[in-house]
């Protein structure tokens, strides 16, 4: 694959520049690609190199060997892209995928069950039994009187026991009560 253009001309169409790039751009790329693996990166971080040398030309340019400075920045490039995939890599095998079990069939009839009571039905048995909070706890949350609360849970409760008793079961209580 041939070298892509050289960049527009160096400052003051400074050739030098563009003979620097022309002449160390593939063998650069080509040593970055056998140390990163990837060919696309390792052109992009060759360029990032130019990009910089041509940003400073004017003292690189003076150096006894421009194409060492080009070299080195792109190589420190590379071992940074390589830190930075590294430490994403080892955070990423620290986290684990906890597999916890689904809901139990009592679990999903319970959530159905209360579901279809009234929103503050709902709220205060749950308060009360899921949230062990007293009654007047429950009542000055809400801002209601005790006997109010005490009334939701009633209503609550009895609304439950029907939604969640086992048409069978009742059968079987009923046969044995006879």
């Amino acid at each position: 694959m041939p070298p892509p253009a050289p960049p527009p001309a160096a400052p003051r169409g400074d050739p030098a520049f563009a003979d620097l790039y022309r002449s160390h751009f593939q063998r650069l790329a080509t040593q970055l690609y056998a140390y990163l693996g990837d060919h696309a990166e390792a052109q992009d971080l060759t360029q990032e190199a130019f990009c910089r040398a041509l940003d400073r030309w004017r003292r690189i340019s003076a150096y006894d060997d421009p194409a060492a400075w080009v070299r080195r920045v792109a190589w420190n490039l590379a071992t940074s892209r390589l830190r930075r995939r590294l430490t994403a890599l080892r955070y990423l095998s620290r986290q684990r995928e906890e597999h916890s079990p689904g809901p139990g069939p009592d679990r999903v009839a319970l959530v159905r069950a209360l579901a279809t009571l009234p929103a503050r039905q709902r709220r205060a048995v749950v308060l009360h039994h899921l949230g062990h909070l007293t009654t007047a706890e429950i009542a000055e949350q809400e801002g209601v009187a005790e006997g109010t609360v005490r009334s939701w849970l009633s209503r609550g409760r009895a609304a439950l026991a029907v939604s969640l008793t086992d048409p069978r079961e009742e059968n079987s209580r009923v046969r044995a009560a006879r």
